[in-house]
């Protein structure tokens, strides 16, 4: 990967966010197959089938699309794991990183971004870079980076998706 960061912003994408956000946003508790990484009184991670909805599909797809152009290898051989963070009025995302796995590549793609909803820091090293969350905004960085989300000051919900990729089969990574 050349740069630490890849922004990609996607017209398409954009267009699906309303009927996805609402939909997102009125399923049940039960609907989630997975909670995880609970801090700060939330789940940060929610885990749900990307068949439940064609839009999440769609999102999904066009971001392994990008990632496998950002990695230079064909789509084929890469897989991804993603989930959903719903932010709430005063809700934050800690400090982490995603380089448990196998992982090539994070990302994080912005459903819903009303006003004053956060901003999304990446570390490296003594360098923190803020960037604010823009709907239909795909962005890419490498899985070691520490990253986090400040404090949802907005009334309305902040629906983001986060996405690892990483090789379909760990043996056959191209080099």
């Amino acid at each position: 990967m050349d740069s630490l960061l890849t922004i990609y912003d996607s017209e398409q994408a954009r267009g699906l966010n309303s009927d996805l956000a609402d939909f997102l946003l009125s399923l049940p508790e039960e609907q989630f197959s997975k909670r995880s990484h609970y801090f700060h009184g939330r789940y940060e991670n929610l885990y749900i089938d990307q068949s439940v909805h064609p839009g999440l599909q769609a999102i999904i797809e066009l971001g392994l699309t990008k990632a496998a152009e950002i990695l230079n290898q064909p789509k084929k051989s890469l897989r991804v794991g993603f989930w959903l963070n719903i932010m709430n009025k005063g809700d934050v995302t800690t400090l982490h990183s995603h380089d448990d796995d196998d992982e090539l590549l994070s990302a994080v793609y912005y459903v819903l971004v009303p006003e004053s909803s956060g901003l999304f820091r990446l570390h490296e090293q003594n360098k923190v870079q803020e960037i604010a969350p823009v709907e239909g905004r795909f962005m890419f960085f490498d899985p070691v980076l520490p990253h986090e989300v400040t404090e949802h000051r907005s009334r309305e919900p902040r629906v983001s998706i986060g996405m690892n990729i990483g090789p379909a089969d760990p043996e056959g990574i191209e080099n």
